[in-house]
């Protein structure tokens, strides 16, 4: 069982603005989580979200009459101290999935994390990455170079985390130190946990050298997957760490239902499918498709979609073949989607964090009643 394996389940809520209260529904989907046992609660770090808002219509989506917005993002590190502050049950582990070192100064992260981690007495996970361009380029942030930001922004959060309240002087192109002070202390010694979303080869090197966990969420393979953490695991070992300290997790949708022809149904919905637009062209070049958005297109890392209008946004999902939608769900009835999951812990997963996505198709109804098969499969994930 879990005890035996030492396999970890973790949920993700979206923290959206909701009615009747902003996080009517963050609380709820805390409450589940409690309820069925999780090891942790994550939020995800974003101004606004990776899919064309054109079609968050009532006839495309049940739920935006629970959210009528889908660009209205609750800001991370507050929500997360409301969780904290306001849910006395269950102390769960909560960690951003992920956060952004474009947009945020690495001082500043540092700084969150660490609060965190000291008011919840030691349960914070710092989940970050190189941020995505809808987050960035609108808002006037250079999108040259994320990569080489994001190196620098990882070894000035280190810089200020190891300063012992020394001042802590660093040249670098992005972040440069002068006389910088740090003196937040480590909950009993110890700074929260950084879990690193990383696809690239210099993106999965960076992991292995400053990672406590490997997380990626882009659409990609279990057999993708077990590559790549062999490439973060020489990183790690070149960089003088024991390879097997950093742990191997993902961020992985559920689209789930009460059987298999609800399912099928929500996959071919019009904003589930919106989701296939974050995968790259060469996931799309498996299934005998040519990506909407041109060849050579990376995916969730290089989407802009807000000025995407909706008979374009229609045109492209429909482009999206079926089994493409098949791939990057986790999805199915609670046996299968269990079933799927098990392939990647063969794969060397040994931390499975999943997002409840099934609300956003057509349906609010069955949207409303996939929760209780969702927590049928966390249950069932518990024991992996």
């Amino acid at each position: 069982m879990a005890t035996k394996t030492g396999f970890r389940v973790g949920t993700s809520d979206v923290i959206l603005a909701a009615r009747p209260t902003v996080d009517a529904l963050t609380r709820a989907n805390y409450l589940g989580a409690v309820a069925t046992g999780v090891d942790s609660f994550w939020v995800p770090d974003h101004l606004n979200q990776l899919f064309p808002r054109s079609l968050w219509q009532p006839k495309y989506c049940g739920v935006t009459k629970l959210i009528p917005t889908l660009d209205a993002s609750l800001e991370p590190w507050t929500m997360l101290g409301h969780i904290a502050a306001r849910n006395r049950v269950g102390r769960l582990r909560l960690g951003v999935g992920v956060t952004d070192t474009g947009r945020r100064n690495p001082a500043v992260t540092a700084q969150a994390a660490a609060t965190l981690h000291l008011l919840t007495r030691g349960r914070a996970i710092l989940g970050i990455g190189p941020g995505e361009r809808e987050g960035n380029e609108p808002y006037g942030v250079d999108w040259s170079k994320p990569v080489a930001r994001f190196e620098e922004a990882m070894a000035t959060i280190r810089a200020l985390w190891d300063s012992g309240g020394e001042l802590v002087n660093r040249d670098s192109p992005y972040f440069p130190l002068r006389n910088a002070v740090f003196e937040l202390p480590p909950y009993r010694g110890k700074w929260p946990e950084i879990w690193i979303a990383a696809h690239g080869q210099r993106m999965l090197r960076a992991a292995g050298r400053y990672g406590d966990a490997y997380f990626p969420a882009f659409p990609h393979r279990p057999k993708d997957y077990a590559q790549r953490l062999e490439v973060i695991r020489t990183a790690a070992s070149d960089a003088g760490r024991d390879p097997l300290t950093v742990l191997p997790a993902v961020l992985l949708f559920v689209v789930t239902g009460r059987n298999r022809d609800d399912v099928d149904e929500a996959l071919e919905s019009e904003m589930l499918k919106t989701f296939a637009l974050n995968a790259s062209d060469e996931v799309f070049a498996r299934h005998g498709a040519e990506h909407p958005l041109g060849s050579g297109f990376s995916g969730a890392q290089d989407i802009l979609p807000h000025g995407i209008d909706e008979e374009t946004a229609l045109s492209h999902v429909a482009a999206v073949p079926p089994s493409l939608m098949r791939e990057i769900f986790l999805n199915g009835t609670p046996h299968e989607v269990i079933e799927q999951a098990a392939q990647w812990r063969d794969c060397g997963v040994r931390y499975l964090v999943v997002a409840h996505v099934s609300f956003m198709q057509r349906s609010l109804r069955k949207g409303l009643i996939s929760i209780q098969p969702y927590n049928q499969i966390i249950r069932g994930l518990k024991k992996l």
